[in-house]
């Protein structure tokens, strides 16, 4: 553990600034370094409940601590990529690597699968949804950021929701869609997959649309991973995919966080979709670490 985790930090109370009108905060008073209280916790995930979006900035935070962060929330996913796990960088295999660096510390080189693998990233998608029980929560820090590019934009599926008129939401709310990291990184004309890693990438069935059991708000569960929909011919499945997460991230619903170094941020994957913007990825380095909570169960098993 490369820093020791400091005295319990005072009860002070969280500064929280909207960033956008319907979703996204910016959290200040806290300081990652300490322990949070048994009531901070308490406090973060209700702000959480009611924002989905979470910035904590200037967090001068380890691995280890960002670890130590998320515990509070949940359970860390054990095996956050599926992909290259033999070529990692980071030690820690809790800790997701999103970066343009290989283990040698260099930029990957452009035709470097791990870089192919990664344009997946810019589309929009939810974490994990592609697992029998996705993410709850992803916590993103970053520790080297470019010159310009890399924002993340964030997208809101219960405003989303709330944006469809009855008859349509009614049409929704019992599909079943199949979501595999397979069929996101098609799209992208990526196929290079081990054995081994398709595998692991069977489709999994999950709820379109899910109750956010924090604000009891229902969401869309939209993602690039989805490849179709029970029920349904493909095409027509895709395309009401494509006309949904249209919808979904219209200006009105997206929130862009342009990163500074510190900058940790979390987001609710339950609710939310998220895709990273283009940057200079072959001139600049872009070190960001993620740590990412499961959910409690498969959404086929949460109430609606």
């Amino acid at each position: 553990m490369s820093a020791a985790l400091k005295a319990e930090q005072p009860a002070l109370a969280l500064r929280i600034t909207a960033l956008h009108p319907v979703f996204a905060a910016r959290c200040e008073g806290l300081d990652l370094r300490r322990p949070l209280t048994p009531a901070q916790a308490t406090a973060v995930e209700a702000a959480m409940d009611r924002y989905a979006v979470m910035v904590f900035p200037n967090q001068p935070i380890d691995d280890d601590l960002q670890l130590a962060f998320g515990r509070n929330f949940g359970e860390v996913e054990a095996e956050p990529s599926l992909v290259d796990k033999a070529r990692r960088r980071l030690p820690d295999n809790q800790v997701n690597d999103i970066s343009n660096l290989g283990a040698d510390g260099q930029l990957l080189a452009a035709d470097d699968r791990r870089r192919m693998y990664n344009l997946g990233n810019a589309l929009w998608h939810s974490d994990s949804s592609f697992k029998p029980t996705p993410a709850k929560y992803s916590m993103l820090h970053a520790r080297v950021i470019p010159p310009s590019g890399g924002e993340t934009e964030f997208a809101d599926m219960r405003a989303a929701w709330d944006s469809l008129d009855e008859e349509r939401q009614a049409e929704l709310l019992p599909l079943v869609a199949d979501h595999s990291l397979m069929f996101s990184r098609a799209q992208l004309g990526f196929d290079d997959f081990t054995p081994e890693e398709q595998a692991k990438c069977v489709p999994v069935p999950q709820r379109l649309v899910r109750r956010h059991m924090g604000s009891g708000r229902r969401s869309l569960y939209l993602s690039a991973h989805i490849g179709g929909i029970h029920g349904m011919p493909r095409p027509e499945a895709l395309m009401l995919i494509r006309e949904l997460t249209e919808q979904a991230t219209k200006p009105q619903f997206v929130y862009s966080h342009t990163w500074s170094v510190g900058d940790l941020v979390v987001w609710d994957n339950r609710c939310t979709m998220h895709r990273g913007r283009p940057y200079a990825d072959k001139r600049y380095p872009r070190d960001m670490r993620r740590v990412t909570l499961a959910d409690v169960a498969p959404t086929l098993e949460q109430p609606q």
